[in-house]
């Protein structure tokens, strides 16, 4: 039987299977809704929906298919009683096609259902050969009915961004390609970050598809992304959960901040655009292109020259018209025409608040032929002048060396500043976490005997045990400075994950003598004093400050707090683990107290 058979058979005889994914409320944490997904017959080779639809493509059934998904997914959504919205696919062809026969339309709108005012048509990627004017004719029509719009896929095809503009839909999905380890690609968070800033202008809330790990999760979040969906909130179901998974409700109830740095640096920083700002001449719809000619020769450094409408910025004219210009028979007959011949009608626009992060993504999306033309920057929408690209690329480079500078060059652990962001956002949540301070024992003796390259081995042998041994989504591992790190602890089990630490650096010390060939009896070396003394190879000790909520208000008391109890680590023998007492007694077990 060939595929169009099976096809046919499918709709013939009704086998399609409705299944329904969770999507959540990222900063409430509850279900606003469901996505309406479907399946073929399982021993069928249309089971997978991407040959299920690539076979009705094929054999032109698309139509007949997604009227059928759309009555069986809202059928069985009301059949199962689910609450909240209910996101339905539909395709531009297939909405222009009918697929939305006038007995189906009835019956979506059929009071009794209640699906009218619930029901969201998500539109998926056009085909280039369809009439755009069309599809946003098809879709307010759909939205004058009552119903909602979801533009679906943000990023992966052509036209998406342009359907955004003209149809202004109520929610916007995110491609999963820009949310799967967003955590750890700045290109990621800078594309969602310049996302979000046109759909707060444009009134939409974004809905990120593809989560499926706890970071992506508490990053989303931290950027303020609205909703969210994925394996990690909950999977595709016949009959789905009516709550979130308990992954996802534990990132919620713990109120876990993200402990990923480099996130920090692109979601919090990045100046203005406002400061690559240029003034130069400009010209108004009424200027002839001869008058443009003559302003652009005589400011041989200007390479744009703005067009406006009173004070409104309509185009740009590029110094290409001097090339043009310099053929008389061009120049003959344009000269006394206006301007806006030559006009880039479609320049890049941007407010003078808009971070250069964000800008530098856009001007990415405008491509290379126009890098050269730099853009417009206005304020409340009125002229303000202009900028370079080479000047947006020079402040992009300073800036990350700059971020540089916040890594410690030996283990490219974040070093002061952003430790101190990292608590300043831990104060802000009011979150209960474990500063802990993480010190080696005699390890300038160490250096001093056996030389400094093996004494950064054991620097970088240290930050990679306590990197190992922490949960990288949510526990904070930074450098301070030589043999001094800091660990900030969300994990609750922080306790045993420190006991770990230390037996797992006991280990990693012994078996590092052994490959350097360091022997495995003590040394002798000299010490502060001038002293000669008898060592043992470097121990750890960790010194950690419990904080709670509302107990300390700024960095600096929980970085002497932490100190203090650096110290009284340092007094016990061997690698050791010593928690403050004080005010934490409600916090800790007994047994934490002290540990040698």
């Amino acid at each position: 039987m060939s595929k169009r058979e099976m096809l046919l058979n499918i709709l013939e005889q009704r086998t399609l299977f409705p299944l329904f994914q969770p999507i959540m409320d990222l900063q409430q944490g509850h279900l606003i809704g469901y996505e309406g997904l479907v399946r073929g017959p399982g021993d069928s080779e249309l089971h997978l929906p991407q040959a299920l639809f690539r076979t009705a493509e094929r054999a032109n059934l698309l139509v007949r298919l997604e009227s059928l998904c759309i009555e069986i997914v809202t059928t069985e959504f009301v059949r199962n009683a689910l609450s909240g919205k209910l996101f339905v696919n539909i395709s531009p062809f297939s909405l222009l096609a009918g697929a939305l026969t006038d007995d189906l339309l009835k019956k979506l709108l059929d009071k009794r259902n209640g699906l009218c005012d619930r029901l969201v048509f998500e539109i998926t990627e056009s085909s280039p050969k369809m009439n755009s004017a069309s599809v946003v004719a098809g879709l307010n029509t759909l939205r004058e009915y009552g119903f909602k719009i979801a533009l679906d896929d943000l990023g992966e095809g052509f036209s998406s961004l342009r359907l955004w503009s003209d149809v202004r839909p109520e929610y916007v999905k995110l491609d999963k390609h820009f949310v799967a380890g967003i955590h750890k690609d700045p290109l990621k968070l800078q594309f969602v970050r310049s996302i979000k800033q046109i759909a707060e202008k444009s009134h939409a809330t974004i809905i990120a598809e593809g989560i499926e790990y706890r970071a992506e999760l508490l990053v989303l979040r931290e950027m303020g992304i609205r909703m969210g969906q994925g394996y990690f909130i909950g999977y595709p179901l016949k009959q789905p959960e009516t709550a979130i998974s308990t992954a996802a409700r534990s990132c919620l109830d713990g109120s876990l901040v993200s402990a990923n740095p480099w996130a920090k640096v692109v979601l919090q920083r990045g100046r203005r655009a406002g400061l690559l700002l240029s003034e130069v001449p400009t010209v108004t719809l009424q200027t002839t292109s001869e008058t443009a000619l003559q302003i652009l020769l005589a400011n041989p450094e200007q390479t744009v020259l703005p067009v406006l409408d009173g004070q409104v910025p309509v185009g740009l004219l590029s110094r290409t018209m001097v090339d043009k210009f310099s053929h008389g028979y061009i120049r003959d007959l344009y000269s006394r025409k206006p301007c806006i011949v030559f006009m880039d009608s479609n320049p890049l626009i941007v407010d003078v608040d808009m971070s250069i992060v964000e800008l530098s993504q856009l001007v990415l999306m405008q491509g290379q032929k126009r890098f050269a033309d730099g853009f417009i920057l206005v304020r409340d929408k009125l002229y303000a002048g202009v900028g370079s690209n080479f000047a947006l690329m020079q402040e992009i480079t300073r800036q990350q060396i700059q971020e540089a500078r916040y890594a410690n060059p030996l283990t490219m652990l974040p070093g002061n500043v952003p430790i101190s962001e990292q608590i300043d956002l831990l104060l802000e949540n009011a979150q209960s976490f474990w500063v802990c301070y993480v010190d080696l024992d005699s390890f300038k003796p160490f250096n001093d005997v056996f030389g400094y390259r093996r004494g950064d081995d054991l620097i970088k042998l240290t930050a990679d045990v306590l990197v190992s041994h922490v949960d990288s989504d949510i526990d904070f591992v930074g450098h301070i400075g030589g043999d001094d790190f800091f660990v900030l602890f969300q994990s609750q089990d922080w306790e045993a994950r420190c006991r770990t630490i230390l037996a797992a650096f006991d280990q990693a010390i012994s078996d590092f003598a052994r490959e350097e060939n360091l022997g495995a009896g003590p040394y002798f070396a000299e010490d502060r004093r001038g002293n000669r003394m008898e060592y043992g190879f470097p121990t750890l000790s960790i010194g950690i400050v419990p904080v709670r909520k509302s107990q300390f208000h700024e960095v600096h008391e929980i970085a002497a707090a932490a100190a203090e109890v650096k110290k009284e680590a340092k007094k016990i023998s061997g690698s050791s683990l010593y928690v403050d007492q004080r005010g934490a007694h409600a916090m800790l077990p007994s047994s934490a107290l002290v540990a040698a």
